[in-house]
């Protein structure tokens, strides 16, 4: 069996938690695959600060908060990213959660699932992503799943309401990315790079 995590990465959104409690109720766990639902909010970070460069050498005086969120990221073997656009780019909270992070991901597959009240979906934010997740040396899949004005087709309850506009086109697309970060995950879990 392998751990994906699904991270919800805004701490601000309630159109954030009406999505990942969507997909929390719709994708359980099945014999191959576990999913470890995770809000970027339980785990209250500060500002990076440390002196030491994650991606080379480990972090020194860490705090609780921070070694759990390391040690979640490091017992997952793939990931969902959720993600809103503000000011085309991620949450700068969720780009400072990542400043923390070394070899927990290493070669790692990451789905990127972006959101907007707008019609762009988050494709800024899903484009300017793609750099950080790759610089971390992760495994970003292809095609990023875009939700565009969002708020229409979900209810804060975690109903995706089936006569919205796009509500069968994102349950589509959502079905796919859970479907590839799975496949995705257990090839490289049960292949590891050396």
């Amino acid at each position: 069996m392998v751990k994906i995590g699904v991270v919800l990465g805004s701490v601000r959104s309630k159109l954030g938690e009406a999505i990942f409690n969507y997909l929390q109720s719709k994708y359980t766990d099945t014999p191959d695959v576990q999913y470890d639902w995770i809000k970027l909010d339980d785990f209250p970070l500060e500002p990076y600060r440390h002196e030491e460069t994650p991606l080379s050498e480990g972090i020194q005086g860490l705090k609780s908060n921070e070694r759990r969120w390391l040690s979640q990221l490091n017992g997952e073997d793939g990931y969902i990213f959720l993600t809103p656009e503000y000011d085309h780019a991620i949450p700068g909270s969720l780009k400072n959660a990542l400043d923390y992070v070394g070899p927990e991901v290493n070669r790692k597959p990451v789905q990127i699932i972006s959101y907007s009240y707008y019609s762009d979906g988050g494709m800024l934010a899903a484009e300017s992503f793609v750099e950080i997740l790759q610089m971390l040396k992760m495994i970003v899949l292809p095609t990023p799943v875009l939700l565009w004005n969002a708020d229409d087709n979900f209810t804060q309850t975690g109903q995706l309401l089936p006569d919205s506009a796009n509500s069968d086109h994102f349950s589509e697309r959502l079905d796919e990315a859970f479907h590839e970060i799975s496949f995705y995950t257990r090839v490289l879990n049960e292949n590891p790079f050396k």
